[in-house]
């Protein structure tokens, strides 16, 4: 998929050297066809680093994306320049009488507070509460998955004990669901937290589906509102060496945490991490963006997205 950024964003070098297809401005002011528009809310710390995962996860289809970033206004970001966040990212306020196809919700590291403790949460709940009339389909990420659950449907997050850290084991359900097409009878995927979600408490909910799970991290990809939330509870769009980073960043802070799991070659963390999820995730990415923003999208995007 060409996807369409601004052409100096920092990590547009990165990605035409990965072989991943940018367009221009130009190129696609020119192309007679109408692209989707995607929003980002970037809730993570290492901005750049998210955005380079997330737009070589959205660069898979045939489809033409115009990708906009929004950060929170509410809280300032400590480890992204203000230079970058002014010239790449928007604010709520400044789009919250638009409407777009799609909404990708990131996760942050909050998830040991409660939702309501996290300084920038009543903005992000009002933003919540805005997709579901300005935006087609919304896909929200780990933490983001958690906060979702809990602002539209009332489920509650759990401490699980220590990090579930580590790349996963993963089988689909509902195979006829249109979110987990073309995927195999199992399939790998990095988990990176404290805190989960139960399966009895989505299953008590009517409006809640779950179409992919772990036999040891859990739900993994929940449906509702027919599509028009999509839940993931884990990273699909880490790169090779995230858990990696991570793993030694809590070393540093003399956390002492667990090697991550069926990660590394041999579980040895001087060896190199083995990447076995990037099938999986491109599939996942692809799916959302053709069945549930560009099969479902109005033409129009001005005229009021219907639940």
């Amino acid at each position: 998929m060409p996807i369409r950024i601004a052409n100096n964003l920092p990590v547009r070098k990165q990605l035409e050297d990965e072989n991943i297809f940018v367009m221009d401005e130009a190129r696609a002011i020119a192309q007679n066809i109408r692209p989707l528009e995607i929003v980002i809310l970037n809730l993570m710390p290492l901005k750049e680093a998210t955005e380079l995962a997330l737009l070589r996860s959205l660069s898979n289809t045939p489809l033409q994306v115009n990708i906009t970033f929004m950060r929170t206004e509410s809280y300032e970001s400590k480890n992204a320049a203000k230079s970058h966040l002014d010239q790449f990212y928007i604010t709520f306020e400044q789009v919250k009488d638009k409407y777009y196809d799609g909404m990708i919700i990131t996760g942050a590291p909050v998830e040991m507070m409660e939702f309501e403790e996290v300084e920038y949460w009543p903005e992000l709940a009002e933003i919540m509460t805005w997709t579901d009339t300005h935006v087609t389909s919304t896909l929200h990420i780990c933490w983001g998955a958690q906060a979702g659950l809990y602002h539209h449907y009332g489920i509650k997050k759990y401490a699980l004990g220590k990090k579930l850290s580590g790349v996963y084991t993963h089988y689909p359900i509902h195979r006829r669901t249109p979110l987990i097409r073309g995927f195999d009878d199992s399939f790998m995927v990095p988990q990176s937290r404290y805190t989960g979600v139960r399966r009895e408490d989505i299953e008590a909910n009517p409006d809640l589906k779950i179409v992919a799970e772990s036999e040891i991290a859990g739900p993994y990809l929940i449906i509702g509102k027919g599509g028009r939330d999509i839940f993931v509870t884990g990273h699909p769009e880490y790169d090779n060496m995230t858990l990696d980073q991570e793993y030694r960043r809590d070393l540093a802070k003399g956390i002492n945490p667990d090697i991550p799991e069926n990660y590394y070659i041999n579980d040895d963390p001087d060896q190199m991490p083995i990447k076995s999820w990037r099938c999986h995730a491109n599939t996942l990415y692809a799916n959302w963006l053709n069945y549930y923003v560009y099969q479902e999208t109005p033409y129009i995007l001005g005229k009021r997205v219907e639940n």
